[in-house]
């Protein structure tokens, strides 16, 4: 009979890779809308596609990864404190819809009352919220009382992360209700990308120690350099591209590119961790090379 261990790998490779299925999703769904429309007419942004019969999986879609990014334990603690920033911030930039509606559209399906959606939807989301906050609080402080010996700050962090985030939003939801519908899908989706990009470099500097600790003779590139490298330099051309010479699609093509580029980091990381679930955190100080060479496979 097979551990009970190995059902946690095989939940923790399906929720993976039920990430990466929802990114082909969305991706297909954006294909076949802009095939029913002209090849050169292209929403502004993906978000716009809101507007279009693709609502429904850019909503499930988002709403999808974000739990995931959450259930999902990071390989660290400042990694899985990143995930979780992404992860809550990716139902607000499903759930409050860009300001611009586009033009490019088979079917345009508007809004008839964009504040009675966001009040009732972000409303929801609050209302479960809040209970989540409460029980993730009884955990940490009951993790503190059991397990003092594996207990760290970087959990009163986390929390300390989340609060402030629900706080704020919640503030801003009912001090501001105008304000927030105009502004929170901007606000989410950048500080969502942001979390993205820096958990790239975080597995780049751990994957270099990991490399150096075993000192594994013809060792591959680091992919996640490499990934990381194209996340930053990528949309900063594109917004330079932008303020020289106007680009209408700049911020459709750098989110793309984004979500491209999380996928791929995103399935060498799965690739990579396949059978251990969670890379080992190696501390800088072990991040030498082994005086024997290691079997260890990337």
């Amino acid at each position: 009979m097979p551990v009970p261990g190995g059902y946690s790998i095989k939940t923790y490779r399906y929720l993976r890779m039920a990430m990466v299925a929802m990114i082909v999703l969305l991706g297909a769904a954006l294909v076949i809308e802009w095939s029913k429309t002209d090849p050169h007419c292209l929403q502004t942004s993906i978000s716009a596609y809101y507007y279009t019969p693709v609502r429904a999986i850019f909503v499930g879609a988002l709403i999808t990864i974000g739990v995931c990014m959450v259930v999902l334990k990071g390989n660290t603690e400042p990694e899985d404190i990143l995930l979780n920033v992404a992860g809550i911030l990716a139902p607000v930039v499903a759930l409050v819809p860009t300001p611009g509606q586009g033009r490019c559209h088979s079917v345009q399906m508007g809004i008839s009352d964009a504040a009675a959606n966001v009040s009732n939807n972000m409303g929801a989301l609050f209302a479960i919220g809040a209970p989540c906050l409460v029980l993730t609080t009884i955990f940490v402080i009951r993790d503190r009382i059991t397990n003092p010996d594996r207990w760290t700050p970087m959990y009163v962090l986390g929390l300390a992360v989340a609060v402030v985030l629900f706080g704020g939003g919640l503030a801003w939801f009912f001090a501001d209700r105008d304000g927030f519908i105009g502004h929170a899908h901007y606000a989410a989706a950048i500080v969502m990308f942001a979390c993205i990009v820096v958990v790239v470099l975080v597995n780049a500097e751990q994957f270099r120690r990991k490399q150096r600790k075993h000192a594994v003779a013809h060792s591959p590139a680091n992919r996640y350099s490499v990934i990381a490298l194209a996340m930053v330099l990528g949309p900063a051309a594109m917004v330079g591209w932008k303020a020289l010479f106007g680009w209408d699609h700049a911020v459709l093509w750098i989110e793309g590119a984004l979500i491209l580029l999380f996928a791929a980091f995103w399935l060498s990381q799965t690739q990579e961790l396949w059978n251990e679930g969670i890379r080992q955190d190696v501390p800088r100080s072990q991040a030498t090379p082994s005086p024997l060479p290691s079997s260890a496979r990337e």
